[in-house]
């Protein structure tokens, strides 16, 4: 990336912070801005510090990628407290939204949990400075600014965010997406009453043992819900009315464009849930869901077909039985879909062979995802050859061939066992490599990306 002269200018002044006083009394409002930026990225805390808590500005957005370091986010954090009692500081939002980056990352950035706690922590700390700086605090405090970010909330982080919900101070926190794990229905519930409901775009639940009236409660709410404990394999008590109540709140989604389910077991409900729907979704997320015949066989002639842009059907077992289904529902999604994932669904060489035509004709799709398949070297040599030829496809998550695997594994070996199962050192794996290489180089597609890396593919690289 070729940067700005102002860019580079602007790192230089923050380069050196003795030399802050200076030059911060004379700053134009127009230049806090790049000096922020440059203060982030070149991991200037005491900048980021002095900056903010002199911010000219009625907003401030920290949006980039990669995520600060986590001693300017803290500095940031500190900053808009001081700010609080700073006659130059003019700032009343501060969006944080989709700043988190991975704990343990590279250059350290702070992970969704340690951001939401130290956004709660700034909360009360807002409420305790204004406490101390007032002879009497009244009930209602005035909130001078509004705290909008994406939050993570987990049994740990419970009891601090709750405090920080209920503080009546200078900061008020709101939430654009709440992230839940391991937390009750009930927990989940009390938290959704605290939260400002304006601009909360959607819930992601993980990781709890909601139950089958759990799920009719939350699904209406969330639509994102991942390793949640739930089996409607085996029938139990007030299933059927609790279903018809999931059935009757989905009615009330007119607006919903995105459902994630994940691992829920849920064999034969797929038209109870989606058949709810009026609106077309364009994504759908369902893997590790126990898909039956008959939930292939609805999704491919129902109404969300044809709108599809993203869907993700990873570790759903497929076979000659739901193969017809597949085929016609990649046929009526073949001008929308743009990511496709089928990692993990036991396609063979002859299974591919028959399904090859119909991911062809998926003129929209940018990124395919067929990992953990058992497919020999010759069925991958066979996907390799299709997916040169998609002109819009921009990346590929192949398997690695039976052919590369220690002696011992099984005829027909699962996605699980294919994950576990150590490759064959004796092998020259760097043979598969070469071929693929090969066929991409005559194929003269530079643009298009081909990888076996489960553990770092990324569909959104290509968006």
């Amino acid at each position: 990336m070729v940067l700005s002269l102002l860019s580079l200018c602007a790192s230089e002044v923050v380069r050196d912070h003795s030399s802050s006083p200076c030059w911060l009394s004379f700053v134009p409002m127009e230049l806090f801005r790049p000096l922020l930026e440059a203060s982030l990225s070149g991991c200037r805390p005491l900048a980021v510090g002095e900056l903010v808590q002199r911010w000219p500005e009625r907003t401030l957005r920290v949006r980039r990628k990669p995520a600060p370091n986590r001693l300017c986010i803290q500095a940031l954090l500190l900053a808009v407290v001081r700010g609080l009692l700073d006659p130059r500081c003019a700032l009343q939002v501060l969006d944080l939204c989709g700043l988190q980056g991975d704990e343990g990352g590279t250059g350290d950035p702070m992970g969704g949990w340690s951001l939401t706690v130290a956004l709660c922590t700034m909360v009360l700390q807002a409420r305790m400075t204004e406490s101390e700086s007032k002879q009497e605090v009244k009930e209602d405090s005035e909130v001078l600014v509004h705290v909008r970010a994406d939050l993570f909330v987990n049994a740990r982080s419970w009891e601090r965010v709750r405090g920080a919900l209920t503080t009546c101070g200078p900061l008020k926190l709101m939430c654009r997406y709440l992230r839940a794990e391991e937390i009750s229905v009930s927990s989940i519930r009390a938290l959704l009453a605290l939260l400002p409901q304006q601009g909360l775009l959607g819930l992601d639940v993980r990781y709890s043992n909601i139950g089958v009236a759990g799920l009719a409660e939350l699904l209406p709410l969330s639509l994102r819900l991942h390793y949640c404990n739930l089996d409607l394999r085996r029938e139990q008590p007030g299933q059927e009315g609790a279903l018809k109540d999931l059935s009757e709140g989905l009615k009330q989604l007119q607006e919903l464009r995105c459902l994630s389910l994940t691992a829920l077991r849920l064999p034969g409900q797929l038209r109870v849930l989606l058949s709810s729907l009026s609106r077309p979704l364009e994504v759908l997320e369902l893997p590790y869901l126990s898909l039956s015949p008959a939930d292939l066989a609805f999704l491919s002639v129902s109404h969300h077909a044809s709108t599809l842009q993203q869907l993700d059907l990873s570790e759903n077992r497929l076979d000659e039985t739901t193969l017809t289904s597949i085929r016609r529902l990649l046929s009526q999604a073949s001008s929308t879909l743009q990511h496709l994932s089928l990692s993990g669904c036991g396609l063979t060489d002859n299974l591919l062979v028959l399904l090859l035509p119909s991911l062809g004709c998926c003129r929209a799709l940018r990124s395919l995802a067929l990992a953990l398949n058992p497919l020999s070297v010759s069925g991958l040599m066979d996907l390799v050859k299709m997916a040169v030829k998609m002109p819009s496809l921009r990346q590929l998550l192949y398997p690695n061939p039976l052919e590369d695997y220690q002696p011992g594994l099984p005829e027909m070996p699962s996605s699980a066992q294919l994950l576990d199962w150590p490759l064959d050192e004796a092998i020259d794996v760097n043979i598969t490599s070469s071929q693929i290489n090969r066929a991409l180089k005559e194929s003269g597609r530079s643009d298009l990306l081909l990888t076996c890396d489960l553990l770092n593919y990324d569909k959104d690289m290509v968006c």
